[in-house]
């Protein structure tokens, strides 16, 4: 039996990985939909299905009819998590890049992903640090 190199070993063990991670996620989506908030994350997942390029105010507008603050935080985690899946998926089918989101501190539209993030894990409002050039020790 041949001996396999360790290039061929670490793929082998990236691929495992891989599978195991997909496995992880299927089973918390499993959970999460059997779950106390499965009929909203069941609404969310029946969207992506159908997810096209001129879709995500549809989205944007559906996962704005539930409360969110309500549900734990794997479960946000498991719709975000769906939703990132879709959007890059759909993506890449379409010849773009996989991700494209805007930065905070810039002057661009914030795209569906941040604008779904916001929705799913609001920030608290923070006041900017200040800037005053000067250092304290």
């Amino acid at each position: 039996m041949k001996r396999k190199t360790a290039k061929e070993q670490a793929l082998g063990d990236d691929a495992h990985l891989l599978r195991a991670w997909k496995r992880w996620h299927a089973e918390q989506l499993e959970e999460t939909l059997n779950g106390p908030h499965g009929a909203a994350v069941a609404q969310v997942m029946a969207a992506l299905k159908h997810l096209t390029p001129g879709s995500a105010p549809a989205l944007i507008a559906l996962l704005h009819e539930f409360d969110w603050s309500q549900m734990d935080a794997d479960v946000r985690l498991t719709v975000l998590h769906q939703v990132n899946e879709a959007i890059t998926r759909l993506r890449e089918k379409s010849g773009l890049p996989p991700i494209d989101d805007s930065l905070p501190w810039s002057d661009e539209s914030p795209t569906a992903s941040l604008l779904i993030r916001e929705r799913l894990f609001p920030r608290k409002a923070e006041s900017p640090p200040e800037r005053s050039g000067k250092t304290t020790n």
